[in-house]
């Protein structure tokens, strides 16, 4: 699904320059649930910036579903992105004086789909949040605000979930149920990608990938994956 071939990636910190990712090779195949680790810095959000199609890099290549994505232009990525990937962030985003329908139906403005219809509330009801469409972000808790936007995520039926350290400011319990949602989402087909710093989050994952220093130092799977909805009970 996505394919990096010694990406590299640099930002400029006043004269410094920081090397965010160095010669990065990473597949993504799809079906995954993959959870990608490491301590501040390391590069983990510059790596989903760069499998999300929101950053460039600097050199190597990008592909995604064999296609090189280096010749696509703004409005092109854009596209992809709106119709191919949903992103799920720690803070949320959600509009404030909107109701939870309404965020979660926004990627729809600018989608290509002749037929929306529904699909909101439709994403809603896939987190649980049905009965809650009518209410502003300030009315929901932060689990309800994360579910939310992961419904917002949904709502174009992407194929590809990204989610960068979607349980930061949560507590255990709605951390654990917005966990079983995507450990749901993975078993239902939607390939996830998961950025964390949290190895007890990393535990729920098919597969685990460790960058430090914007390298990636480790690669594999895991045999057993906690359970999500097992761990709520016993949090509980």
């Amino acid at each position: 699904m996505i394919e990096l071939e010694r990406v590299n990636k640099s930002y400029r910190k006043g004269a410094e320059e920081v090397k965010a990712l160095v010669d990065v090779s990473f597949r993504v195949e799809a079906g995954e649930f993959i959870v990608v680790v490491g301590p501040s810095g390391s590069g983990k959000s510059t790596l989903m910036n760069v499998i999300g199609l929101l950053d460039r890099p600097d050199s190597g290549t990008c592909r995604l579903e064999g296609g090189d994505v280096a010749g696509f232009t703004a409005d092109e990525l854009a596209r992809l992105r709106n119709e191919k990937i949903g992103f799920v962030f720690q803070t949320f985003h959600l509009l404030p004086k909107t109701t939870a329908l309404e965020n979660v139906e926004l990627p729809l403005i600018y989608c290509s789909r002749v037929d929306i219809s529904g699909l909101g509330a439709r994403a809603l009801e896939q987190v649980g949040l049905a009965d809650r469409a009518r209410h502003s972000p300030g009315e929901l808790s932060g689990g309800e605000q994360q579910r939310v936007a992961i419904a917002r995520a949904l709502v174009n039926e992407p194929e590809l979930i990204l989610a960068d350290e979607p349980t930061g400011n949560l507590d255990t319990q709605a951390g654990l149920e917005v966990l079983a949602i995507f450990q749901e989402l993975n078993r239902q087909g939607k390939t996830v990608v998961l950025v964390t710093h949290d190895v007890a989050v990393a535990a729920m994952a098919n597969r685990i990938v460790e960058i430090v220093d914007g390298r990636i130092v480790s690669d594999g799977f895991v045999d057993e994956p906690k359970d999500a909805r097992e761990e709520m009970e016993v949090v509980s």
